[in-house]
């Protein structure tokens, strides 16, 4: 089992991650402005099966990985390291496009909806690549199975992006309305998040593997 502090500071990473405005938020935003909450809600289920397609994929590699190779644990661990601080670098570097969001995409049945936020998840990369990076170094082969610790942040995972992504569905116009008069906010959490991130590479790169 994962120690309860590593659980509580990967908990905090996580939510610090799906506070970020990326591809979900603002597909999740502009399909609850142009067609209700209900629509948003049903797009947020494809969003989180998306998740569960990455953290599986990813959980069952890392698995297969660190047995095949016994080096390899040490290897993704500072690759992890090189990713985390380019993914600070570019939080600090990028843009905000919350403002961007369609507020007039056309109305989808349910099934498509669900299907547009399967694959606007699964046919980004970049998720996969953060897992990749990110669970090792919550990951230690003496916590027991490779496989249930990945699967165990996997849900820790989902449930609070789960969570904070249907508060964002449901107050969606809101939100937008406040982030336009308060756009200071923004900035802030951009910094904010970029620091945790070189937390993680730090702390990361001081962990002992043994």
């Amino acid at each position: 089992m994962i120690p309860i502090n590593d659980i509580l500071l990967f908990g905090l990473a996580s939510l610090i991650m799906v506070l970020s405005p990326g591809p979900n938020m603002l597909y999740l935003i502009s399909r609850s402005l142009s067609q209700g909450k209900k629509a948003g809600i049903i797009s947020l289920f494809g969003v989180i099966c998306g998740f569960l397609f990455h953290i599986l994929m990813v959980s069952f590699g890392l698995t297969a990985i660190f047995f095949a190779v016994p080096y390899a644990f040490i290897t993704v661990k500072f690759l992890g390291i090189a990713y985390l601080l380019y993914l600070a670098y570019t939080t600090v570097r990028s843009k905000n496009k919350i403002f961007d969001a369609d507020k007039n995409l056309k109305t989808d049945k349910p099934l498509k909806l669900f299907n547009i936020g399967l694959l606007t998840n699964i046919l980004n990369p970049k998720m996969a690549i953060f897992y990749l990076s990110f669970f090792p170094q919550f990951i230690k082969p003496e916590y027991g199975s490779i496989l249930s610790q990945s699967l165990q942040l996997g849900v820790i995972q989902i449930i609070i992006s789960f969570i904070i992504n249907l508060l964002i569905v449901l107050s969606a116009a809101k939100m937008a309305v406040w982030f336009s008069k308060k756009p200071i906010w923004l900035r802030i959490q951009k910094w904010f998040m970029a620091s945790i991130l070189t937390g993680l590479a730090l702390k990361m790169a001081l962990t002992k593997v043994k």
